[in-house]
This record gives structure tokens, sequence and C-alpha cells, in this order.
């Protein structure tokens, strides 16, 4: 009788626990990063159905012109895209500008209907710094707000305010100091999201609030229930953004600490 003998190498039988964690860890990274990815493109996916759907459905009962619906589906996308950080947003949005630009101008909200045109020039500037706005010609990360630029942005928002208001007025502008003051507000928003601010959504949660009520007076009721979702959006950009900040916070930290122990 003859008894064989295999002998396994001590790397093979035990292997290093270190190495098949790291590996571990590595394909839990990989997996999470795709499951997230995933659950996005659903997400996506199921917005742009249901908002299709809801303006098809407002449109052919009368509710809705078909300009404004494709102004509707564009804008609530575009909008999850900025919650995303998505450059996508941008293309997208200066899409959505140019539709609404006539929506209000046929429903005599003539400062919301110039404040598209200026919106597509700052959708253009957003977009080239979100790629080349930081340091050394790289992609914009999310900072906060500095006081200094924080009280200009309000100065700047109270004085529009006052001049479209007297402007719209004189041009019989339909509710025409809350059609200034959501313009004046929008603009300081727009202002602090090109810059990746993150107070940007603070201001995007107070101009949100006062559009619902002002488009159903309008009877613009579909762009009234985009607003609600922007509405809805916001409070979600805000909470996302404040985690990714946080995030690059703590990382910074990190960094400097372990430059500080090898100096």
């Amino acid at each position: 009788m003859f008894v064989i003998v295999f002998t396994i190498p001590h790397n093979l039988a035990h292997p290093d626990n270190s190495s098949e964690n790291e590996h571990n860890c590595y394909f839990l990274r990989r997996r999470r990063c795709y499951l997230k990815v995933s659950r996005d493109n659903v997400i996506l996916c199921v917005l742009t159905l249901v908002t299709g759907s809801l303006a098809v459905a407002m449109v052919l009962r009368g509710a809705a012109s078909w300009l404004e619906a494709v102004s509707f589906v564009t804008g609530a996308v575009c909008v999850w895209l900025v919650v995303k950080e998505s450059i996508w947003n941008f293309p997208l949005g200066l899409a959505n500008v140019a539709t609404f630009c006539f929506v209000f101008f046929y429903a005599k909200l003539y400062a919301d209907a110039g404040l598209q045109i200026v919106y597509f020039v700052l959708g253009v500037i957003g977009w080239y710094l979100w790629l080349y706005g930081g340091e050394r010609r790289t992609a914009l990360r999310i900072v906060r707000t500095g006081r200094r630029e924080a009280i200009g942005v309000m100065v700047a928002i109270a004085v529009l305010c006052a001049v479209l208001w007297q402007t719209v007025s004189y041009f019989g502008g339909s509710a025409s100091f809350w059609d200034a003051l959501t313009t004046a507000i929008s603009l300081g928003a727009q202002w602090l999201l090109n810059r990746k601010r993150l107070e940007s959504w603070i201001a995007w949660i107070i101009v949100d609030i006062i559009y619902v009520p002002l488009y159903l007076y309008k009877e613009l009721y579909l762009t009234s229930i985009l607003y609600a979702v922007f509405l809805v959006m916001a409070v979600m950009g805000l909470m996302q953004w404040r985690a990714t900040l946080l995030k690059q916070e703590r990382e910074a930290a990190k960094t400097a600490a372990a430059a500080e122990a090898v100096a």
C-alpha cells in the first residue's frame, strides 16, 4: 500500500490575509460603484418616463402646450443631472431654457422670458467653469460660499429685483413684483451654481417655493408641477452636495495630517 503525500506550499495553504482583505475591499468598492451607477441610471430612466408620461397626459387634456411639455421633461432631467454633478446637465439645460423662453413670453412673464436668455449665456459659462474652473484648469469641486461673496450676491439680488420690478411694470408684465423677485434670486442662484457653491441650493429652494403658486396663478399648471419637482430635487441636491463636501473636507484633513507626519 502506497501513501501519496501532497505537500502544499505554505503560501497557498495559508494565504496572506492582508492581500486577501485588500482584494476583497477592492471588489466591494467596485461593486458599490457599479450599484451606485446602476441605481442612478434607473432613477434617471424612471424620472424621464414619469415626467414624459405626465407631460403627454397634460397636453392631451389641453392643460399644457407641447412646448411646455418639452420644457417640463428636459427641466426635470436637467436638475437631476445637476444634483448628480453630471456635466451633461449643461447641454440639456441650454435646450430647456430655449423652450422656456417662448413659454414665458406667451404667458407675459417678460422678466422670466428674458431670464432664459441670460441663463443660456450663464449655462455656457458654467459648462466651461465646471470643466476647467478649478486649480490648474481642473474640474471644479464643491465649496462653501464665502461671507463677502454671499453679501455681494444678496445685495445684487435686491438691486436687480428693484430695477426689474419697475421695468416689468412699465411693459405691463403680469405679477411684476414676484416675477422680478424670482428672476433676481434665480440669477443669484445660477451665479453660485456655476461656481459649485453649496449654498446655491438654498437659493433654488427659496425661489422654487415662490414659483409654484406663481405659475398656478398664471395657469401654467405643468410648469407649476415641474417647479414642485424642482423643489424636492433642490432639497436632495443640498443634502447630497453637503455630504460630498464633508467627504472632501475629511480627505483633505487626512492628506494634511499625512503630510505633517512625513515632515
